[in-house]
């Protein structure tokens, strides 16, 4: 059995669609198609039910994949171990985020500090980010809400208060505070189902009798104030996400204690470089410096 073969049934079974899987190999079909057969041989029974050019995992081939999912792993923790002994300052340091309100202060930070690491940031669902966590594919998340889980480890790093963003103009601008009940009939901008502000936000909103009418819904949170601004909606923004501004009005939420934790993540059994040590000293600190400025 040969490691190309793994990661080639990796990938297969992640993506399970031949073409594709390829793509992402940079391969051709028939060189990936002929390696998933040779494995096949190798363990002695076929490890996918095929249909067309999608491969889909049977009873054997999901077996197998958490032991292959195991296995390079542990290779890669130690190829990881081995160049952060060598060359500790030149590594790369892989990051997700569904909160990346504070990410721009944390990462200009660690830029001072470590200034020749590589890093990659990905903004994800709750549901992408826990994918990407269990497979050790991340040296850390931060995350709202937290996540647990047997091989995660979480530290709450924020309690962050969750704000109603209006415009300048608008019927409550004048306001320091409103009740969810007041927005009922209101209009909102707000990312889509899956990041957790969102659910949090339309979970207590269902609770006092509504559900709140959204006329936009994307993948980028920073978008939202903009859209705040041009009065095409209102929106839940969390504190840390407020900006500096004249043309929008920040409200309290009365009555109910509208807030979401922010978590940093990592998988229990993935080796923690220097860099990155230093990367969750940083995120750590981070928040410490800002809850002071609020008490």
């Amino acid at each position: 059995m040969e490691l190309l073969q793994l990661k080639y049934f990796l990938a297969v079974a992640r993506l399970e669609h031949v073409t594709e899987a390829a793509r992402s190999l940079h391969v051709t079909q028939s060189s990936l198609s002929k390696t998933i057969q040779r494995l096949e041989e190798d363990v002695g029974v076929p490890l996918f039910d095929r249909i067309g050019r999608k491969l889909r995992l049977n009873e054997f081939g999901s077996k197998f994949l958490r032991r292959a999912e195991k296995a390079l792993f542990e290779l890669e923790q130690g190829k990881q171990e081995i160049s952060d002994l060598t060359s500790p300052e030149h590594g790369k340091l892989e990051l997700a985020v569904t909160t990346a309100s504070a990410l721009p202060n944390i990462l200009r930070e660690f830029r001072k500090k470590w200034p020749y690491i590589h890093y990659h940031v990905q903004m994800l669902t709750t549901l992408e980010m826990v994918t990407l966590l269990y497979r050790g594919e991340i040296d850390f998340c931060l995350s709202s809400p937290p996540i647990q889980g047997d091989d995660i480890e979480c530290q709450i790093v924020y309690i962050d208060p969750i704000l109603v963003a209006v415009p300048k103009g608008h019927r409550l601008a004048e306001r320091k505070s409103v009740s969810l009940s007041e927005l009922r009939d209101e209009w909102f901008v707000g990312v889509k189902r899956g990041y957790g502000t969102r659910d949090l936000v339309d979970s207590i909103c269902k609770s006092v009798g509504f559900v709140p009418n959204y006329v936009y819904e994307g993948d980028e949170p920073a978008r939202l104030s903009s859209l705040v601004e041009a009065e095409i909606g209102i929106a839940f923004i969390p504190s840390t996400a407020r900006l500096t501004t004249v043309n929008i009005t920040y409200l309290q939420i009365e009555n109910h204690e509208l807030v979401r934790e922010i978590a940093l993540l990592w998988h229990k059994s993935r080796y923690i470089s220097r860099a990155a040590q230093e990367f969750r000293e940083i995120v750590i600190e981070y928040f410490e410096t800002i809850s002071k400025q609020t008490i």
